[in-house]
This record gives C-alpha cells, structure tokens and sequence, in this order.
C-alpha cells in the first residue's frame, strides 16, 4: 500500500481518568472515520503519573481491550503510550494495535530523570519497527527525541511516531527536534502531544503535526486546542526523494551497546 491516511489526536488527557480519556478518543476517531492510523498522546488513558501501581495495566487491562475494540470497529490501527505492567515492573510503553487485534510493544529507552520518570519506571531496551500495510514504521516516545543515536534510521523504516507529554515551557525544543528527526532521518514523522495542565500543575500547548521526509510540515495542530490532523502519506514519494538525494547511503553505521 503506497498510501496511507495518518491522523494525530491532541487532547487534554483527564488526570488519572481513563474512562474519560478513552471516551473522547472513541468519539473523535469515530467522528473521524477513514484514517488507516490514528496516534494517541504519551499516556493517553491517565495523563504523566507517578501512581503506577494504582494505574499499571497488561496487555488484557481495561485500556487495551477498549482500544482494540475500537481499532477493530474502525478498521485502523491505533498508536499511543500507557503504564504497562509486566513482571512486577512498569513501562512508559507505546502500544501499536492493529484492527486484527495484534499488538506491538515499544518500551519507553529514555526516561526522563529530571522529572522522576526513573525512579518508578523501568527502561527498554529494544527499539520497534512495526510493519504495516507495506509501511515500516518506528515507535519512540517523548523524551526519546532528545537522542538522535537511537533513532537513526538504517534504512530500516519509512515513519517515525512520537507520542509525547512535552510540557509548554520547553515547546520550542520540541518543534525543532521533531523537524530535526525527519530531515536526519529522511523519513515521515507522526507527532502527537497533548494540551491542558496535568495533576502537577504542568502546563501543556499541543504542536501535534505531521512533517515529511525534509523536514517540511504538512499539518499542525492549534495550540491549545484539542484538535485531529489528517494527512495522506506516499511511499512512492519518498523512495524516489531517497533515490534522487541518497543522503543515508553516506551514514556511519554502528552498534548500539546496550
């Protein structure tokens, strides 16, 4: 499939409410019917916690039976990061679900310390590349933005998706980084963040978009309100752009020590 319709859902993430979270999810993918991917801010269900133990889920929690019904009902993957809870451990995990109900799992690699995130969550190891309908696509979430080493594309992927929590204070970062990734990277970039303030008074102002290959944005969110963006990507497109300005072909390649 050389086309794909991708959406970007920037809400304001209820505290430590997933029912009200998941409920307007369900009601703008399906007032917004026809994407084949819709992506979800960082922690979508309950907003930036600390409170694992209380909100933790697996893989047959509440959260993830519901937005695989709902991936199922509108024929669409859905993408977006929660608590998971595996092994008596928590993840800051992005969770890639597909309408068939298949799940893929990308562990959050870089915590954000400075915030506390690595003293109640375990890090991962493992980057993920999801395929779907013929497209390869990377999973990384927020902070991992900030580390260009772990998301270099070794013509390995086609997309790049970042869910995120990034707080207002430090939103020019943030859409200097994303623009950085794609052209670095010569590859699309998927970004959702949310908006609002959050149960520790952080405050939050969108800049949810979708660049292309070059670092150009194709559609961006309103700050500050809780908006979908859609767009349609072509794969033919950017395999040909590749070919014409092979610029990965003079990458350094390397090994990531774990």
């Amino acid at each position: 499939m050389n086309k794909l319709k991708v959406s970007s859902i920037q809400i304001n993430v209820v505290w430590e409410n997933s029912e009200e979270n998941i409920r307007n999810i369900r009601n703008f993918i399906f007032s917004n019917p026809g994407s084949d991917l819709y992506v979800l801010p960082e922690m979508f269900n309950t907003g930036f916690i600390d409170n694992v133990s209380e909100f933790g889920e697996d893989l047959t929690g509440k959260t993830v039976t519901e937005i695989k019904e709902i991936s199922r009902i509108s024929e669409a993957a859905i993408c977006g990061s929660i608590v998971l809870m595996e092994e008596g451990k928590y993840y800051n995990a992005c969770l890639f679900i597909k309408p068939d109900g298949s799940i893929r799992v990308y562990k959050k690699r870089h915590l954000f310390k400075y915030g506390g995130e690595g003293d109640v969550f375990s890090k991962g190891n493992d980057r993920v590349i999801v395929e779907y309908l013929g497209w390869r696509i990377i999973l990384m979430v927020c902070y991992d933005l900030r580390f260009p080493v772990w998301s270099r594309n070794c013509d390995d992927y086609d997309m790049m998706i970042y869910v995120s929590n990034w707080p207002e204070v430090r939103r020019s970062v943030f859409d200097i980084l994303l623009r950085a990734r794609a052209i670095e990277n010569q590859a699309y970039l998927v970004s959702c963040n949310r908006i609002g303030e959050d149960g520790k008074h952080i405050k939050y102002n969108g800049g949810s978009c979708i660049i292309d290959y070059k670092g150009d944005t194709i559609v961006t969110a309103t700050d500050n309100s809780e908006e979908i963006i859609s767009t349609e990507l072509d794969l033919e497109e950017l395999q040909l752009y590749k070919k014409q300005f092979p610029a990965q072909d003079d990458r350094e390649l390397f090994e990531i020590i774990r």
